[in-house]
């Protein structure tokens, strides 16, 4: 067979087995990464030996890496970049360093090297993560934009920034001194001169071509230059001794401030994913199977080792930059591995003579298992930190990062609006509110951003969103509204619940990332969802109905209409099957959990308005099993349960025990002329440090108290001898004129 017949075939075998490697994964609803691993392992060498031609298809691979890195580029810009330049250069510079300087002292002590050199190649191999991985794994959470997501991106740019250097000092380790400090001193020059042509080129250069292609409006022309510029950066720093992925990065910061970012982001998308396939599966060809069952005991003891000690490098590397612990836990547990450019440092240690062959097996070994656990690692993280939130102690430690870092001295206290996120969005609503002179209180947790505020001297908390103590120096209790505009799905959810945990009642309005999230953020309480894409197809549509004739009176009742529907028109093409599997994930990330209900539950037969679940009990109900198979995502206030349903519940696990009291009727429900009421404890009430059976002998057709919330805390059936304190919030249930006058008695000056 021809040998460029023979790579073309190599090819289609290569990607035909990373589409049914990653069908299989996404079947078995594991990450569709691990199938394009397995896929490599199968087809590979070590495998079926179907690809002959290893070198060119691995060769053909390093341009998934490089499309990865400059998509990663254009979306990350050079604006993001200074949001986490600090932990970047300064944690990433560090962590590099420690992790060489930890691995050569533990490495010579334990006696896996002979020599100081060796130890520092094993240092650098180790040092370096894995951009591609962390990278494809953000993606398809939609977490990017997340703090834990900027400050992963940003330490693994500097690692790809350092790679180059590495690999210019490598062949002068066994070198005296003077030769070492002459390979870093001109890998840096290298490094510097073209920084400086790159910013040049960004600035002079890229702009003005992209526009003159642009002009052409020719969608294959514009396609072709933004590859031949990323290419061509990308072979450029490889013929300085940097690297390719280095310079595809570059390339895509070059982009991202050109007005054609988003046009050029979504023309290489495709082929970025295709390449992507590739390279993963490039990096499965490498692992030798026998090889990890001959010597698995070995390889699984050098994950743990990898695993525990670079969290244990990391996570306090992000606290010591003023993270919280949950960020940093993120962080730290997100770059436990090691990187897929280590294998290029491995390589040529060898050919070098730095390591022996069993060694680089062990090295390649060790980094694919790493690799392959990676996307398990991130995905179970939420889950472990929910866990670690329901145990006291580690709870308190969790709970303490998420105080204020710091908080503006002019916070209003009473009827003001909170806007969580100070992005463009959060901007514009600031912008609005203060030319109507409504006073206003930003929650943001970037320092940047924080500073604009500052310069502004607009009132701000600076924090985690989505943290209850955040939220309550915020004044969520007394705010009259609030906006969220959060850049990432997860902490808007988190913002929205946690906010309804104090102020069951608050307005807020939410800006929901995508269409598929709309549903779900009313479910969890939202009184408006806001979605960007579907309201400009509202807007557009409107301006093209206007244009052809209709009235403007029938055509803004029409749009209301269908935001008042939650933009069910605009979005009533999706399968069940699609909104049932969204619903899933969306939820994974908080916690949840599937409940029978009880066969004589008092619940059953009544409407969720009428049980009014969040109220009661803090949890939110977001789909319905019914006995016969059919499934109600996202039910509406007049679905009814049935005897045998299953209910998909999101809420702390005491919230979620709480709803079985109430489905077990061990808990008052409103019935007959009987509420159920919120109500805050002031300083001054005559109920303070008082036992909750006071209210009883105050007020003896009170039919009892619910629950309390207590600094954050949802306590369900407390105990009668419980003494009340300043700032709880008791859940009482009984006659309307009866809560009436405990309101008006519970006042400090009565």
């Amino acid at each position: 067979m021809q040998e460029d017949f023979r790579l073309i075939v190599d090819l289609v075998l290569v990607l035909a087995a990373a589409a049914g490697g990653g069908l299989l994964a996404a079947l078995l609803k594991q990450p569709v990464l691990l199938g394009y691993l397995l896929a490599g392992i199968v087809v590979g060498p070590t495998g079926l030996g179907l690809i002959k031609e290893l070198v060119q298809v691995e060769t053909l691979a390093q341009f998934g890496v490089a499309f990865l890195l400059f998509a990663l580029g254009v979306e990350f810009s050079f604006s993001e970049l200074n949001k986490v330049k600090v932990i970047s250069l300064g944690g990433g510079g560090l962590q590099i360093l420690l992790t060489i300087v930890s691995t050569t002292l533990l490495s010579l002590f334990v006696g896996w090297v002979d020599s100081p050199t060796q130890g520092v190649f094993l240092g650098a191999i180790l040092s370096l993560s894995s951009t591609a991985v962390v990278l494809k794994s953000l993606m398809e959470r939609n977490e990017t934009e997340t703090p834990h997501g900027q400050v992963m991106l940003g330490i693994l740019v500097v690692q790809d920034l350092a790679l180059g250097l590495m690999l210019a000092v490598l062949p002068a380790l066994d070198q005296p001194i003077e030769e070492i400090g002459l390979a870093i001193g001109w890998a840096l020059l290298q490094t510097g001169l073209f920084a400086f042509g790159a910013v040049v080129a960004g600035i002079w250069l890229i702009p003005p071509l992209l526009r003159l292609i642009a002009k052409t409006e020719s969608r294959e022309l514009f396609l072709l230059g933004v590859c031949a510029i990323c290419l061509g950066i990308a072979l450029l720093t490889e013929h300085l001794g940097l690297s390719i992925e280095m310079g595809a990065f570059v390339a895509g910061l070059m982009i991202s401030e050109v007005e054609y970012a988003d046009e050029a982001l979504t023309y290489v998308e495709p082929i970025r994913d295709i390449f992507a396939a590739l390279f993963f599966a490039a990096i499965g060809m490498l692992i030798d199977p026998v090889f990890l069952w001959q010597n698995w005991s070995l390889i699984l003891s050098l994950v743990a080792i990898v695993f525990v000690g670079k969290v244990l490098l990391i996570t306090p590397l992000v606290r010591l930059f003023g993270y919280p612990l949950r960020t940093a836990l993120i962080s730290g547990l997100g770059l436990a591995q090691i990187g897929e450019f280590s294998f290029v440092l491995s390589s040529e240690g060898r050919s070098l003579g730095l390591v022996s062959q069993r060694v680089y097996l062990l090295i390649l070994g060790t980094t694919a298992v790493t690799l392959v656990v990676t996307p398990f690692v991130l995905r179970l993280v939420p889950q472990l930190l929910e866990w670690a939130e329901s145990v006291p102690w580690l709870d308190r430690y969790l709970t303490q990062a998420d105080v204020p870092v710091e908080v503006a001295d002019d916070v209003p206290q009473d009827a003001h609006v909170v806007v969580c996120g100070y992005g463009r969005i959060g901007r514009n609503i600031v912008r609005v509110l203060r030319q109507q002179q409504v006073p206003v209180v930003v929650i943001d947790q970037s320092e940047s951003r924080v500073q604009l505020l500052r310069d502004e001297s607009i009132p701000y908390v600076y924090g985690n969103a989505g943290s209850l103590y955040v939220l309550e120096k915020a004044g969520v209790e007394t705010a009259q509204c609030m906006a969220i505009a959060l850049p990432d799905p997860m902490s808007s959810r988190l913002s929205l619940k946690r906010s309804l945990e104090i102020s069951p009642d608050l307005d807020i309005v939410v800006r929901a990332s995508k269409p598929t999230d709309v549903e779900l953020l009313y479910q969890l309480g939202a009184k408006e969802v806001v979605q960007p894409q579907l309201e400009a197809s509202l807007e557009l549509s409107a301006h093209v109905l206007s244009g052809v004739g209709n009235e403007l009176t029938q055509v803004q009742e029409l749009v209301q209409q269908i935001r008042n529907s939650r933009y069910a028109t605009l979005q009533n093409d999706r399968p069940i099957k699609e909104i049932s599997r969204e619903v899933k994930l969306a939820t994974s990330d908080l916690n949840s959990r599937w409940y029978v209900m009880p066969k004589s539950s008092p619940l059953l037969g009544m409407t969720l308005e009428q049980m009014d679940v969040r109220q009661l009990t803090g949890a939110t109900l977001v789909a319905i099993r019914r006995p016969g198979g059919g499934e109600i995502d996202y039910p509406t206030l007049d679905n009814t349960l049935e005897q045998g349903d299953r209910v998909l519940l999101v809420g702390s696990k005491a919230e979620i025990a709480a709803f079985d009291d109430l489905a077990k009727g061990e808990a008052a429900v409103p019935s007959g002329a009987n509420s159920c009421q919120w109500v805050r404890v002031e300083a001054g009430s005559p109920l303070v440090k008082q036992p909750l059976a006071r209210l009883a002998e105050q007020f003896p057709k009170l039919v009892g108290v619910q629950a309390i919330r207590r600094e954050g805390n949802f306590l369900r059936s407390p105990d009668d001898k419980l003494p009340v304190a300043v700032g709880d919030r008791l859940l009482l249930c009984g006659p309307m004129s009866v809560l009436q006058a405990l309101q008006d008695w519970l006042l400090p000056d009565a």
